[in-house]
């Protein structure tokens, strides 16, 4: 499988590529059109020497994907509003942009409290019993594990979040398609894999990895400070996660494959089959954004 540098997501009824500076949504409005965005987005670093350093540009990733998933989140939503939103007054770039802004904030915040607060001070009940700090740390992460699993298993169950798993299928298989050489059209996506070795669920598997390593060199005898420097290592976590999963996603190494397993078994839970209609406004967002046709023909000449 070739790398072709073109990634995405899943959104309402639709699915986001990116490509370089260049991104596309493509939804499937609700009279069953497919209206395509295609929009420049530099990032929080236009700098391109500061996003080419090792683990820096990992940071930096995680958090333009936070913004921009955010952003092609609330577009796709835009199509599904109930009719006296529409019928309100359109609001203007900037408080758009703030109320983004704010809605990333809070979204950060509660990711921060259920899967990093909330296990360590649980794991803290058990030190009435257990006084190894190696075994309290080994119950943190487990509780950690198994609320961010337990999460996806309780979300999977709403039907409007299942028909967002289905469409992050489609994206995957999208890529798979074209990276495989083979032509971009529904049969081939059909036909293809719904999980990819660069996927975010991937990402998210190798931070919580990452932490429980990480987590073993913080000791500490206040709770407080504990809990700080948890907080302080996130920037470290995602740069290192990043750095993996760049790596696995163009490697086909035995050792890379065998650390990918894991977390290509997670997306089992975060992906689901797409129907012909999902897979046709994976292929327009993927085709506004990226010439499947030369990148196809390039790979057949290097295999001569």
């Amino acid at each position: 499988m070739a790398y072709s540098g073109i990634g995405g997501q899943a959104v309402m009824e639709g699915v986001m590529m990116k490509n370089q500076d260049y991104y596309a949504v493509a939804v499937r409005k609700p009279d069953h059109e497919i209206v395509v965005e295609k929009k420049e987005y530099k990032g929080i670093c236009p700098n391109k020497t500061i996003k080419k350093i090792p683990f820096i540009r990992g940071v930096i990733n995680f958090i333009d994907s936070l913004v921009l998933g955010m952003s092609t989140l609330t577009f796709s939503a835009s199509f599904y509003e109930e009719e006296e939103e529409k019928e309100k007054k359109p609001k203007s770039e900037k408080k758009e942009k703030a109320e983004m802004g704010i809605t990333v904030a809070i979204s950060v915040l509660v990711a921060v409290v259920v899967f990093m607060m909330l296990p360590f001070y649980a794991s803290l009940l058990f030190q009435k019993f257990i006084k190894s700090e190696t075994v309290i740390i080994l119950i943190e992460s487990i509780l950690r594990i198994a609320i961010f699993i337990g999460y996806i298993l309780l979300i999977s169950k709403m039907e409007e979040i299942h028909r967002v798993f289905m469409y992050h299928g489609a994206e995957h298989k999208c890529i798979n398609c074209i990276e495989h050489g083979l032509e971009l059209n529904v049969e081939n996506v059909k036909k293809s894999s719904r999980e990819h070795k660069r996927c975010g669920t991937s990402f998210l598997f190798f931070i919580l990895i990452i932490t429980i390593i990480l987590t073993m060199f913080i000791r500490v005898d206040s709770r407080i400070l504990r809990m700080v420097l948890r907080l302080a290592i996130i920037p470290v976590v995602a740069g290192i996660s990043y750095e993996i999963l760049r790596l696995a996603g163009r490697s086909e190494n035995v050792i890379v494959n065998l650390v990918s397993k894991p977390g290509l078994w997670l997306q089992k839970l975060t992906t689901a089959e797409p129907d012909e209609e999902m897979i046709e406004v994976g292929i327009a967002s993927v085709e506004a954004v990226f010439d499947w046709r030369e990148y196809i023909k390039n790979l057949k000449e290097e295999e001569r």
